[in-house]
């Protein structure tokens, strides 16, 4: 038998050398001093060999410990050989149902549809939350008690919308999973109530039509740059989300037909917003100072940069409009109150022209020029009722 000794003092030859232990385990030191462990043995009335390890990191007593695990498969009428491809077939094939790679390939398949800063964030929860603990668990395994203990470490740190979101995220995993074939359920669908509701916040907005007219007039006395000027008086007449129209292009409106049209930031899919005449003149005074640029509304630092997102907020800080009373996104849920509440317009033209999604009663989704027109008199009707406010009209 051998001893660690003799291990260590072997030497290399011109060929590989074999010095044997006991129960066919050899070690074998081929010509380059490299040591590895090997055992011999018979199956089916054939003589065959597997490797146990690499000496040192497998020592002696850890080589004897395989060689009886191996003969003891032998004994139970096994090729330990057979055995040891089969697990090496079953870890590949849970490697590739693993829940990352999964869940990597779905969002390669559907994060192009997506806004940049969405699919940013989507990963980023994946990564940070979700793949350290269950990244490497075939995704058929992966229960629902496994899964809301991951989801509670984000709850548990305070995050709780956050955690409603990363397992919705998930839920979306193991649905496209159950539709590829590597999954038979979806075990989020198990979790619903688990985790308690998220108290909804909804962003600050006016919505009584006198304290509309005040803070009107004081965004048109304001006095700073005219970009950050024409913004403010934009964004009540239009009402799309503010990253929207920090980042809106020339090329996309027309002034002559009085049309926006770009793509949505959430959902990616084209957009039109009908000008008023009061929006055309706003523009139309921006024109000839940023119409060489990348942006209607430019940084001032950097020109090719759309102007700060903080821009407009600092400037409603700056005339006293606080941010509990009303934000950039807040015009939306103005006008989404006033479009149908004081003017009385058809709250499917509201919420379309917010570019949600909109269906009709046969279940068909609005494309982006259904009810165009009626939408265009119902921005100008906007307009000019902002216009009413604006000059004192109580507006009811």
């Amino acid at each position: 038998m051998l001893t660690d000794t003799e291990i260590r003092n072997a030497q290399p030859s011109e060929k590989p050398r074999r010095l044997y232990d006991s129960g066919g385990l050899y070690l074998e030191v081929s010509p380059q001093g490299k040591k590895g462990w090997r055992l011999k043995y018979r199956f089916g009335g054939k003589e065959k060999r597997i490797s146990l390890g690499i000496y040192p990191d497998v020592s002696l007593k850890e080589a004897r410990t395989r060689r009886d695990a191996a003969r003891a498969t032998l004994a139970a009428g096994i090729d330990p050989s057979l055995q040891r491809k089969a697990k090496k077939a079953a870890a590949l094939q849970q490697a590739a149902n693993s829940f990352e790679l999964i869940a990597r390939e779905w969002f390669l398949r559907y994060s192009p549809t997506w806004a940049k800063s969405h699919s940013k964030t989507v990963i980023r929860r994946l990564e940070m939350d979700i793949f350290p603990w269950l990244g490497v668990r075939a995704i058929s395994e992966i229960t629902a008690p496994e899964l809301l203990t991951v989801i509670r470490q984000v709850e548990g740190r305070g995050a709780l919308e956050t955690a409603h979101r990363e397992l919705n995220i998930c839920g979306q995993v193991f649905r496209y999973a159950i539709a590829t074939g590597r999954a038979e359920r979806d075990p989020s669908r198990d979790l619903q109530g688990a985790l308690p509701p998220v108290k909804t916040k909804h962003l600050a907005a006016v919505t009584d039509p006198k304290r509309l007219g005040e803070l009107l007039r004081m965004m048109y006395a304001y006095q700073g740059g005219l970009v950050v000027r024409c913004a403010l008086r934009l964004a009540p007449l239009v009402f799309v989300r503010p990253g929207e129209l920090r980042s809106a292009k020339w090329p996309d409106i027309d002034l002559e037909k009085g049309e926006w049209r770009y793509l949505v930031s959430k959902t990616q899919t084209e957009h039109i917003v009908p000008l008023s005449r009061q929006a055309v003149e706003i523009l139309k005074e921006l024109h000839p100072l940023t119409q060489h640029r990348a942006y209607v509304f430019t940084n001032p630092r950097s020109p090719q940069r759309p102007m700060s997102e903080n821009a407009v907020l600092v400037a409603m800080r700056a005339m006293g409009i606080e941010k509990d009373e009303m934000t950039g996104h807040g015009w939306r849920a103005t006008a989404r109150t006033l479009l149908d509440e004081v003017l009385g317009f058809r709250p499917e033209l509201i919420e379309h022209q917010l570019s949600h999604a909109v269906k009709d009663p046969l279940g068909r989704a609005y494309n982006r020029t259904t009810h165009l027109e009626e939408r265009r008199k119902m921005m100008q009707s906007w307009a000019d009722y902002l216009d009413l406010l604006r000059g004192g009209c109580n507006g009811n």
